[in-house]
């Protein structure tokens, strides 16, 4: 004796009509979701602290580090580091974003190669040069990737560091970020 089988539901045999109102669903539910998860509009990294590495860099260095110091409102640190780059440079950078969303670094060696600087500069041609904060700028624009550099070449035998002052901020705004800087205490 065989069981009866429950007759099939017409909803399973298909049509049009029940594939448009599945489809209506699903989608539905995606614009529920779409509406409900959180989005974030930027993403940040882990807060900067530029005075504790200065520091540190300073003790471990002996090397006469500059940093920011009493920046205008709206500029955020964004990177701190002290590494080996071009041709075994050990180099100080300290890199901000300013209040228009653009951004500028401090870069910071002793005795570097023309390799470093032509690296750091982005190969960038000289432009001339600038008077900022009592001291002669070198200013390098490079318009097809959109960065600017001023450099500050000390006197041989100074024991000052060559600076660098590098992003894609405006010549304005690093005239501004070159001002704050001040020699790590």
């Amino acid at each position: 004796m065989s069981t009866p089988t429950a007759p099939r539901s017409r909803y399973s045999l298909g049509s049009t009509k029940n594939l448009v109102y599945s489809l209506f669903a699903v989608l539905g539910m995606v614009l529920v979701l779409i509406l409900l998860v959180p989005r974030v509009n930027s993403v940040g990294g882990p807060p900067v602290n530029v005075s504790a590495t200065a520091a540190d860099v300073k003790e471990q260095s002996g090397w006469p580090i500059v940093e920011p110091v009493g920046l205008p409102s709206g500029w955020t640190p964004t990177s701190v580091r002290y590494v080996r780059v071009t041709d075994n440079f050990m180099t100080w950078h300290v890199g901000y974003k300013t209040p228009s969303g653009t951004f500028v670094a401090v870069e910071q060696t002793q005795d570097p190669s023309r390799a470093w600087i032509a690296a750091q500069t982005n190969r960038a041609p000289l432009e001339g040069t600038v008077e900022i904060a009592g001291r002669t700028w070198e200013k390098y624009v490079r318009d097809s990737k959109v960065q600017n550099s001023l450099l500050s070449v000390p006197e041989e035998g100074s024991g000052e560091l060559t600076t660098l002052i590098t992003g894609t901020a405006t010549f304005e705004e690093m005239g501004t970020f070159v001002e704050s800087l001040q020699p790590v205490g």
